[in-house]
């Protein structure tokens, strides 16, 4: 008989497979209902409603898991004591993968989702933020908007390379990095030598 400590694994084994699936039926399309994504876990739907109650509840759940990862990543390259856009560029190269895992949040943060995932977004926004200030003090990163604005679109650039890069095997960590840097204000050379480093 299964004991109350195993009847928890299962049920957060469940729920973390729930949540990999969903990753890969929103990545292929945005618009897969909770259905979808049961009939690819290999559960019914009320498995995936027990889980989350509402679709928003999963894309919510994805978000904080990636905003987690990604504040990981930010956290260790910033605390490097590096220049800043060496930070930057050590911070894309590592969230490479977690951007390319998580690009549905691109578009869904488009649609109806937008204010949530948006909402989610703050410590990481923070994060980014900080270090692009950092930069415009050291005189590294443009000045032209504030650091707010600019680390925002900088890391678009992240997510909308990861986001094409399924169609475009040519997209890399090399591309995001440079083209990251290049929109903070980066000169071409030394983005193109950060992201070759």
């Amino acid at each position: 008989m299964p004991t109350e400590s195993s009847r928890a694994r299962s049920m957060i084994e469940t729920r973390d497979r729930i949540l990999d699936v969903a990753l890969e039926v929103l990545g292929d399309n945005p618009d897969a209902g909770m259905g979808d994504i049961a009939s690819a876990a290999g559960v019914v739907r009320r498995t995936v409603y027990g889980h989350f109650p509402s679709r928003l509840d999963l894309v919510r759940t994805l978000t904080e898991r990636a905003v987690a990862e990604m504040t990981a990543v930010l956290t260790e390259a910033a605390a490097a004591d590096a220049e800043p856009d060496a930070a930057w560029a050590e911070f894309v190269s590592r969230v490479w993968p977690v951007a390319h895992r998580y690009r549905v949040l691109l578009a869904l943060r488009r649609g109806e989702y937008g204010a949530a995932i948006h909402s989610l977004l703050g410590p990481l926004d923070d994060l980014l933020t900080t270090l692009v200030e950092r930069g415009q003090h050291a005189n590294v990163f443009a000045r032209h908007l504030p650091a707010a604005v600019l680390s925002q679109i900088a890391y678009s650039v992240v997510f909308t390379i990861a986001d094409n890069a399924r169609a475009d095997p040519t997209l890399n960590t090399q591309t995001a990095t440079i083209t990251s840097l290049l929109t903070l204000g980066v000169p071409e050379p030394r983005a193109t030598t950060l992201a070759d480093s």
